[in-house]
């Protein structure tokens, strides 16, 4: 007996307007045209379950990651506030694989600082659609400016993508890095170094 995420083999309805059904019905098309039989038992249910899965992993189409930098806090601090290290994981658009790694997001407060958790939601919310890295990588700088108003704000993206590691070149190791610099880090290149020395200390 195999394990699996629900066992009651009823796909939910699941707001926000994905069609769970018109995605089963999808699914079972792909089955049937790679060779497979959709109705053997181990695939009976595996439609349903994409389609959860799906709904999921591109919540991020449904929902404002604006809304977790509305909240701030009057701060007269001005040097570099810097979060490490947030995982997440997303889906190439070209592919429909995953590609996951770690985010790192810095900023200079222009009078008011966010909550450090709030980086990491801003970061899940992006990551949970169809997209490239790049994009990635500018829509969270790019927010970060917008709605928070800082002097400066930079982030790095290091992932690694399926659609190279397990098809294709199969290079199984390689890591892509991108980055988006904006306000003082673009134009003063003492603190583009200051914070890629904070993110990258002496692993370079």
């Amino acid at each position: 007996m195999t394990c699996s995420d629900d066992d009651s083999g009823q796909t939910p309805n699941l707001p926000g307007g994905v069609d769970l059904p018109r995605i089963e019905r999808a699914v079972r098309e792909i089955l049937a045209a790679v060779g497979e039989d959709p109705q053997r038992e181990g695939l009976l249910e595996t439609p349903a379950r994409v389609a959860r899965m799906y709904a999921e992993l591109f919540s991020g189409l449904r929902d404002d990651p604006r809304q977790h930098l509305q909240k701030c806090f009057t701060e007269q601090y001005d040097e570099i506030v810097l979060v490490k290290d947030i995982s997440f994981s997303s889906v190439c658009e070209h592919h429909l694989l995953p590609f996951m790694g770690k985010t790192h997001i810095g900023y200079v407060p222009n009078g008011k600082v966010l909550g450090l958790s709030k980086m990491a939601r801003l970061v899940e919310n992006v990551a949970r659609r169809p997209q490239v890295q790049e994009r990635m990588t500018e829509t969270i700088a790019q927010l970060m400016m917008e709605e928070l108003q800082p002097k400066g704000a930079a982030v790095v993206i290091e992932a690694t993508h399926t659609c190279m590691t397990i098809r294709g070149v199969r290079k199984p190791g390689s890591l892509c890095v991108t980055s988006a610099m904006k306000g003082l880090f673009r134009s003063h290149l003492s603190s583009r170094a200051e914070v890629m020395q904070l993110i990258y200390g002496d692993r370079r």
